[in-house]
């Protein structure tokens, strides 16, 4: 049975990690926030860090990009939250990254440099929630016709579509 007291947050959650990136990042203000609830652990991460973070949790051996996905939560602020799936096959542990973007400023560095495979969550993001990712190889519709206007997986998206 599922106990809410036995969620880790803060700092503390940290102690669930194998690695020395995250320790480092906490030290430099990248790590914003981290919870450690039923064995995964999720980090929050600043913005200008998710590249480095990625970088260095590939050294510590977590060398799969499992998924990449967003959410919109709308109207709250900040309104996107981006999330990154990453598991290491050696250590058979999971690791979360969250990092939350504000719908005026919907920018965020690509990490397809770091995991290829990036490359289509990415697309797919900026296709269906209107996030732009920077340095993306080729980033542009992969889901809607180029011509279509709009994001459709915004919450602020008519039901119907713009006409």
């Amino acid at each position: 049975m599922y106990d809410p007291a036995s969620v880790v947050r803060g700092k503390d959650a940290l102690d669930n990690y194998k690695g020395e990136t995250l320790a480092a990042a906490l030290a430099d203000g990248a790590v914003l926030d981290a919870k450690f609830d039923r064995g995964e652990l999720a980090v929050e991460v600043a913005r200008a860090f998710i590249v480095s973070v990625c970088e260095g949790l590939r050294e510590d051996g977590y060398n799969f990009l499992e998924d990449l996905t967003a959410v919109d939560w709308y109207p709250s602020e900040p309104r996107f939250q981006i999330s990154y799936s990453i598991l290491s096959m050696s250590q058979k542990r999971r690791l979360r990254l969250i990092v939350r973007l504000n719908s005026d400023d919907a920018v965020i560095d690509s990490i397809t440099g770091t995991w290829p495979a990036a490359n289509f969550y990415e697309r797919e993001i900026f296709d269906l929630f209107g996030v732009h990712f920077n340095g993306h190889p080729n980033l542009r519709r992969i889901m809607m016709p180029e011509d279509w206007q709009g994001h459709p997986l915004r919450k602020d998206y008519p039901v119907e579509g713009y006409r």
